[in-house]
């Protein structure tokens, strides 16, 4: 029995069905994971490729678009998390490595969230955010699988909100990390969808085409 047939045979893997109100959240699209002398580059020109396509396809479809950002104004923020990871020193305020690239970056009517810790719902307004505007559907895509996306995806799972994580627009340092966190968020937290599919889920967005 292979691992996808164990987990099936077990009860994991149930579907959640993408609801009404679709929105597009883009988590931490900095330059620090696609500039190669960053300590937190990644490798994942292919992932961000996929969400700049996206990305247009809401704007043109009419649907929300979300990006976070990670910024430290004092080296309190971000607690146990900053001292976890020193990296996170790129996300310093004025460090421009916690900038969004700028073939990717948030316009006017753009909901920008910033945040201290992995998850885009810790410590912020962004669930009260999406009551308001009665979002019941979020397309996560961004970085990293691992980390910032998974936390995200499971927040917003325990707040009601139906994650859909885009499988080509998500990534990681490791690409077996990165299968194996997609694998997991498959199983117990989230729908998996591709860019196809997800765009074509964009165009059925209230005021799309």
């Amino acid at each position: 029995m292979d691992l996808a047939e164990d987990y099936a045979r077990a009860g994991f893997g149930g579907t959640l069905a993408p609801a009404d109100r679709p929105a597009l959240l883009l988590i931490d699209v900095a330059r620090a994971y696609l500039e190669p002398a960053s300590p937190l580059y990644a490798g994942v020109e292919a992932a961000f490729a996929a969400m700049v396509r996206l990305t247009a396809r809401a704007r043109e479809t009419q649907t929300p678009v979300i990006f976070t950002r990670v910024e430290y104004a004092d080296p309190r923020e971000g607690g146990l998390f900053r001292r976890k990871i020193p990296a996170l020193a790129c996300f310093e305020r004025g460090n421009p490595l916690g900038a969004f690239d700028p073939r990717l970056a948030p316009q006017p009517g753009d909901l920008v969230i910033t945040k201290h810790f992995p998850s885009a719902f810790f410590g912020t307004p962004l669930a009260a955010m999406l009551a308001a505007g009665r979002i019941d559907t979020l397309l996560l895509c961004g970085f990293s699988t691992s980390g910032c996306v998974r936390a995200t995806a499971v927040d917003a799972l325990c707040l009601g909100f139906v994650p859909i994580v885009v499988s080509d627009a998500v990534g990681d340092r490791s690409e077996e990390v990165h299968r194996a966190n997609l694998f997991d968020l498959g199983a117990k937290t989230a729908t998996l969808m591709g860019e196809a599919e997800a765009a074509a889920l964009l165009g059925h967005a209230p005021g799309g085409t």
